[in-house]
Formats: C-alpha cells, sequence, structure tokens
C-alpha cells in the first residue's frame, strides 16, 4: 500500500521532505537558496519550516 492513502505514512513522508530540505540546505544553502520561486521552490519553503 502506498504511503499517500494511509495518512500516518503521509505524514511521516511530508516531515522526511522537510528534515531532508533543512539537512541540504545546511551543506549548501545556495542550491536552495537560488530556486525560491517555481516548481524547485517547494524545497526551498520546506527548508524555511523546518527551520
Amino acid at each position: 500500500m502506498p504511503a499517500f492513502f494511509n495518512f500516518q505514512s503521509l505524514l511521516a513522508v511530508i516531515l522526511l521532505h522537510i528534515c531532508t530540505c533543512v539537512y541540504i540546505r545546511s551543506l549548501a544553502p545556495s542550491l536552495l537558496d537560488r530556486n525560491k520561486t517555481g516548481l524547485l521552490g517547494i524545497f526551498w519553503k520546506c527548508a524555511r519550516i523546518g527551520e
């Protein structure tokens, strides 16, 4: 069963995505900061939420 059909698994996937974005931003801030808009802006927004 995919994680998107189970609420608890979906929540875990979202939290892992946020934590991964924060970790990537701590290693290479310019990688996420240059993509603040558009589709790749989701990663920047998740990193900001995680901070």
